[in-house]
């Protein structure tokens, strides 16, 4: 932990507070001037838009997964493996392969529009890539089974035994759902929302080849100031701000919930 994760992340500290050279690198000398740049605008343009789709990805991903993971979890033991699995195999295909397929199902001439015209849905094609649509349903896609993963493993330590009192008691079912299960599977909705935000607030490789230019995300923004800006000082502070804000966020929700059980 020391050599691969506390040293490299106090060097990358240190070094948010040098400036950048005159043709890229590190110049040691130490300001604040990184920390007051993030605050521009533009920059804080970024992080909104990451933010935005950050969340609205959790709330799609926990819509999409609950019903899922709630059906594995109760099915037949023989048939839960197979589910899983099923949630499973996408991991087996590298993501960066799995991205540009999207890339070709959501063209103007790709597979979406093809059957939708087939089909006479739509009269023309719709611009689906290169838009903050096209980020949200690869990020939905690439993060679901984050979801799907710790709602089966809370869903399936659930007693059914609970439900059917709940429905022994003729409470209906969005009372059984929102003060029986939910409840009860609290940690596992937790555990799924932070894998899901955390990676996708930082995303780089969905938004910068479904989104184009035009949907910058702050993981793309850290990747520009470090690769082509040659701005490593700069990159590291929005790093390290990015990452003070979902550590905030994660303590006020723990602080919260402690003040909550007292």
């Amino acid at each position: 932990m020391g050599v691969f994760f506390v040293l490299p992340l106090a060097l990358v500290f240190v070094i948010s507070f040098a400036s950048r050279g005159t043709y890229g690198g590190v110049e040691w000398t130490f300001s604040l001037a990184n920390y007051l740049n993030v605050v521009d605008p533009l920059y804080l343009k970024v992080f909104l838009r990451s933010l935005t789709l950050a969340l609205a990805t959790t709330v799609l991903c926990l819509v999409l997964g609950f019903p899922l993971a709630y059906y594995i979890a109760r099915s037949p033991a023989r048939w839960q493996g197979v589910w899983l699995l099923l949630v499973m195999i996408p991991f087996w295909t590298n993501f960066l392969v799995r991205t540009y397929a999207w890339m070709f199902m959501l063209r103007a001439e790709g597979l979406l529009n093809t059957l939708a015209m087939g089909l006479g849905l739509i009269a023309s094609p719709i611009e689906i890539l290169y838009s903050p649509a096209a980020v949200l349903i690869g990020l939905v896609y690439g993060y679901l089974p984050f979801m799907v993963l710790p709602l089966y493993a809370a869903i399936e330590r659930l007693a059914p035994s609970m439900v059917e009192a709940a429905r022994d008691l003729y409470a209906p079912s969005w009372a059984v759902l929102w003060r029986v299960i939910v409840p009860m599977t609290k940690p596992g909705i937790v555990a799924g929302c932070l894998l899901v935000f955390i990676p996708s607030l930082g995303a780089f490789i969905t938004p910068d080849l479904l989104g184009g230019a035009r949907t910058m995300m702050v993981g793309n923004l850290i990747q520009h100031e470090y690769l082509v800006v040659r701005d490593w000082p700069f990159g590291s502070a929005i790093s390290f701000v990015l990452m003070g804000l979902v550590l905030a966020g994660v303590m006020a929700y723990a602080r919260a919930e402690g003040s909550r059980q007292e």
